[in-house]
């Protein structure tokens, strides 16, 4: 009979291992993070984009999201006043471009044009949308909590539109995994690697090999 571990013997084997660890002061390793295009403007005239990687999902339902921006940025105030901005997913063609418009002022430049990318009407808002991005997030501004370096704007989700050559037309599955969408981490970007799992499938029974028949 195979006996039980106690927790002498399962604290031995943890202490036996080797972890090699550096303490750090406080700082940002959240790593990787979806490295977004932001556009905003209540006008074309105003039409701006920022890259931003302090992104991210808060709520289900309602649908919302943030994104945190420092004050001094260009486009804060254009979406403090107007109260609305989109969030544009990002892939490798458009890596140079979600570079350059994180380290390029809409003070100084037309980044749209700079960047040979298209302006499209949301939806719901008058922010617009890139037109190159596979998935344009159109939000809301629902609340602007200061927080030091950064202000978070929280945001509802207010319409969302995908690119329709990612739907398969078999089963109406959105595959975003086709557009190579990109991730930021540590300073790099990176494209995304092979599929690891789905959600839950690290506790889905097998099915058995030879399933016996129903007489």
């Amino acid at each position: 009979m195979e006996k039980k571990r106690t927790f002498v013997s399962m604290e031995k084997e943890l202490t036996d291992k080797t972890f090699q660890k550096e303490s750090w002061k406080p700082g940002t390793l959240i790593y990787p993070l979806p490295a977004v295009l932001v556009s905003c403007g209540g006008c074309e005239q105003e039409y701006n984009l920022l890259t931003v990687a302090w992104t991210g999902t808060i709520c289900t339902s309602p649908a919302m999201c943030y994104i945190s921006v420092r004050p001094e940025r260009h486009s804060y105030e254009i979406i403090r006043r107007t109260g609305e901005f989109v969030i544009n997913l990002t892939t490798r063609s458009l890596a140079r471009a979600t570079d350059w418009c994180g380290v390029r002022s809409g003070r100084d430049f037309d980044k749209f044009r700079e960047m040979g990318l298209t302006p499209l009407p949301s939806e719901r808002i008058s922010a617009p949308i890139v037109g190159e991005s596979p998935v344009n997030i159109e939000c809301r501004v629902k609340q602007i909590i200061p927080l030091g370096t950064h202000d978070m704007f929280l945001a509802e989700v207010v319409n969302v539109q995908v690119d329709s050559s990612l739907i398969d037309p078999a089963t109406g599955k959105f595959c975003l995994e086709r557009a190579d969408p990109i991730v930021y981490s540590h300073g790099e970007y990176f494209s995304l690697g092979e599929a690891l799992g789905h959600f839950g499938w690290s506790v889905r029974r097998a099915r058995p090999k030879n399933p016996k028949k129903r007489k």
